[in-house]
């Protein structure tokens, strides 16, 4: 079978949101390759590995692939694609002048490929991420997130998803609620019921997400204690406040709240998240550049959030927050 490969030429910045919308066009799958020189400062704190191939992509710059069916209309999806990423400056995300094609492939030419560079990784000092494909035996204590990312993102490697990982882990207790804002692949919502929450409501807005997460949580044996909903928070409050049953799993106020979307998106639900949240309750916010840092802290903080952690990898932050 041959593919339709769009090609967008662009800044680390701006991976996850035109990524998110490729996606949304319907993409049968969508790879990502970041600048791969040796400058590029890498964690390796607890002994992470990276196999990654050198590249000539410039520092801060990404290439972002996505594959359409054949039988696709191109040119309209190139179009629309285009169009939503103009729009990105109205968020002050910087796509760096972007270039765009497309190409003719086969699917064995890219659908296998990228998983030669997806690894077992140890996250934190609990937790390692490892694909459904390879072979890993866990030491004692050990806590092994089972994920096959599919048409959804969230691997665990970009600094954003790793950084709330090691947050979660110093944050969630024993017996707590949990709510993940935009779950993607499920990875946070699976390591936040490994770690001894008593029930996580994953939501997301994108159906392949939602199908993504919920087949992960199943690889991972973690059904019972996990509910995924095709929602948003506000839905979620507002599904809390209604006469009919609406099963979230969780009760509400919840001791914990994660989100690792972006610095914009972040701030638009600020209030929601304050509301979902039980008083000393807190909240995990990532994917944030650090360039949006203040604009986050500030809509935390007029939110009445009180600012008790804040952790970084590279460009990125990961702030957490705390009703009081």
């Amino acid at each position: 079978m041959r593919w339709h490969e769009i090609t967008v030429h662009t800044t680390e910045e701006a991976i996850e949101m035109i990524s998110n919308f490729i996606h949304e066009l319907g993409a049968g799958g969508v790879s990502i390759e970041e600048s791969g020189t040796l400058n590029k400062k890498r964690d390796t704190s607890l002994g992470q590995w990276y196999e990654l191939p050198l590249n000539d992509i410039p520092e801060g710059r990404a290439v972002i692939k996505g594959y359409f069916s054949q039988d696709s209309r191109t040119e309209e999806i190139l179009a629309e694609l285009k169009a939503s990423v103009e729009k990105l400056s109205d968020y002050d995300i910087d796509t760096g002048n972007p270039s765009f094609e497309w190409n003719e492939v086969d699917d064995e030419d890219w659908a296998n490929a990228w998983k030669q560079y997806f690894k077992p990784i140890r996250i934190s000092e609990r937790l390692t991420v490892k694909p459904t494909w390879e072979e890993y035996t866990a030491s004692p204590g050990e806590l092994i997130l089972e994920l096959d990312p599919g048409m959804a993102f969230g691997t665990g490697t970009h600094a954003t998803t790793s950084l709330c990982l090691q947050t979660l882990e110093r944050f969630v207790q024993e017996g707590d609620d949990v709510i993940d804002v935009g779950t993607g692949s499920g990875i946070l919502t699976i390591a936040a019921s490994k770690l001894g929450a008593r029930h996580v409501l994953a939501v997301d807005l994108d159906p392949v997400a939602i199908s993504s997460a919920a087949e992960n949580v199943r690889l991972n044996g973690q059904e019972h204690k996990v509910t995924v909903l095709l929602s948003d928070l506000l839905g979620v409050l507002k599904a809390s406040e209604s006469e009919e049953h609406v099963n979230l799993g969780v009760t509400l106020p919840v001791q914990l709240v994660v989100a690792n979307i972006l610095a914009e998106v972040i701030v638009q639900f600020v209030n929601d998240v304050y509301d979902v949240l039980k008083q000393g309750g807190f909240y995990i916010a990532s994917g944030i550049i650090t360039s949006k840092e203040s604009l986050v802290e500030n809509a935390l903080l007029e939110a009445q959030f009180t600012i008790v952690d804040k952790s970084y990898d590279s460009d990125w932050v990961v702030i957490t927050a705390r009703k009081l």
